[in-house]
């Protein structure tokens, strides 16, 4: 039975720390706030509730696994859960409205058809194909195992089947990026184009540079389905928190860690704030990876992983609606609202230029009588991808909301208050600089879209959460604290979930 540090109460680390428990470890976790979740927050005020961070789950697998392993007892006696139906309307920039069925790929092609054009839900289908091959090629080493040593057969590898496109005396060409799938295989349409580059921005990843093999986000997202949680996300994150208080997880807020003690060249405890020190037979760490920097001076402790530039990671803006009125029945749990003009808005976010006149924005509307003081209002969320750091004017936050009127007819008469959470509230409640937030592991793309691995190369210190693999997303966040514990309990020679 050993005794583990785990540093942050993030979802990942949480995760870790309750697997640990149950295979006999006695894990103490040290955080600086006065909570746990991470990112997975809450905001509430005059009867509103808000989630902060995600506000739907997707692979809730994940966390069945979770509760299973950690308790023998079903998600869905923990939380409440709901399938979203439709997964998500989509707004495009000429208007076109597209409900999207939750799971069901055949009903995705007939809405394609009926809204798009025939033959959209066709091209939108083979693409799905492909995008499931490069699922059934990657999701191994990508979700369920550790980072191979040898990752870099993952990075010079693209396992998206792109189809080759003749041209007239010159040489075929095949996409090697999304854009070049929506311009290829997509036949261009603006709106396919948008549907499937919506899914990137999502994450910060840029359509021009993410690699085919980000095709599996919208495969994982029509093909598994997207869950709501009663109460939001944050009645998640208190599940995960009672089921590690269950089993015996000590929780210490308010406890900063500032240096990890390194004894006879491997971790042997914390350093806190206050001076002391906590000795411990393993540390895990979940903070990002320029903290993680600080708190072993002068030692390398990320793996040779070419990881983005922490700097250039987008992070979110998202503004909370307080409204007057009830939901109307039959209201979309999410809109996607595309933006007016793609190319100014990518060229916003990874190149510097303005703000776009209408970026893209998610509506959430939760229709959840736990999220608002009577049913004669409505708690909105709406999220927008923004650059690091970015500062935000009032024009910027009017385009935000003026986007969510396509969305929510009669905004403005109905909005009582509006809450701004910008990327520098995001870096104080997760530390990552600019309020950076981390994309899934995708295969290829030179491998700068791995995350550096679990184990680091200092014995004794572990990796967990969004910055290390699998990177980010809830069910990545999981999926992290579930090889941890593995490689913590069975050794290096743990090779995953069977």
């Amino acid at each position: 039975m050993a005794r583990i540090a785990v540093i942050g109460a993030g979802m990942g680390a949480m995760a870790a720390a309750a697997r640990l428990a149950v295979a006999g470890h006695r894990p103490v976790v040290f955080e600086r706030a006065s909570t746990y979740g991470g990112a997975v927050g809450r905001f509430e005020r005059d009867g509103f509730a808000f989630d902060t961070g995600p506000g739907l789950l997707p692979l809730p697998a994940v966390y069945r696994d979770l509760f299973i392993k950690t308790g023998k007892e079903p998600l869905e006696d923990l939380v409440g859960l709901t399938q979203v139906e439709p997964a998500a309307r989509h707004v495009f920039a000429d208007g076109t409205t597209a409900d999207l069925p939750n799971a069901r790929r055949a009903g995705v092609a007939e809405a394609l058809d009926a809204t798009v054009g025939a033959g959209a839900g066709a091209r939108w289908s083979a693409f799905m194909d492909r995008a499931r091959e490069a699922w059934d090629r990657s999701r191994r080493p990508l979700l369920e195992e550790p980072l191979w040593p040898n990752w870099q057969v993952l990075a010079e590898r693209e396992p998206y089947p792109s189809v080759p496109h003749k041209r007239l005396l010159r040489k075929a060409r095949s996409a090697t990026t999304l854009a070049d799938i929506g311009a290829l295989e997509l036949g261009g349409d603006p709106r396919l184009v948008a549907l499937l580059e919506s899914y990137a921005l999502a994450y910060g990843l840029d359509p021009r540079t993410a690699p085919a093999s980000a095709a599996v986000l919208p495969y994982m997202e029509q093909t598994f389905g997207t869950w709501a949680v009663t109460g939001g996300l944050r009645a998640l994150a208190d599940a995960v928190y009672a089921r590690c208080l269950k089993r015996k997880v000590e929780f210490r807020f308010g406890a900063g860690v500032t240096r990890v003690v390194v004894k006879d060249g491997r971790a042997a405890g914390v350093e806190l704030a206050d001076g002391s020190v906590e000795d411990a037979e393993f540390v895990v760490a979940g903070v990002a990876p320029g903290v993680l920097d600080t708190l072993v001076p002068g030692q390398s402790v990320r793996s040779s992983v070419p990881a983005r530039a922490e700097t250039a990671v987008p992070s979110r803006l998202t503004v909370h609606l307080a409204l007057r009125g009830a939901r109307p029945e039959g209201t979309p749990h999410r809109t996607v609202v595309h933006g007016s003009d793609r190319a100014a808005e990518t060229a916003w976010l990874f190149d510097g230029a303005a703000w776009p006149d209408r970026p893209t924005v998610a509506v959430l509307r939760p229709g959840d009588a736990s999220q608002v003081p009577d049913d004669g209002h409505e708690a909105v969320t709406v999220t927008v991808t923004v650059p690091p750091g970015a500062e935000v004017s009032d024009a910027g936050a009017d385009s935000v909301v003026e986007a969510a009127g396509r969305a929510v007819p009669g905004l403005r008469e109905r909005l009582l208050w509006q809450e701004i959470r910008t990327p520098r509230d995001i870096a104080e409640a997760t530390g990552a600089d600019g309020g950076a937030v981390p994309a899934p592991a995708m295969a290829a793309a030179r491998g700068e879209l791995l995350h550096p691995a679990n184990g680091t190369p200092l014995p004794g210190l572990f990796a967990v959460g969004g910055w290390s693999h699998p990177g980010g997303g809830l069910p990545h966040a999981g999926m992290s604290g579930a090889l941890v514990a593995g490689l913590i309990v069975e050794g290096p020679q743990f090779r995953g979930s069977q």
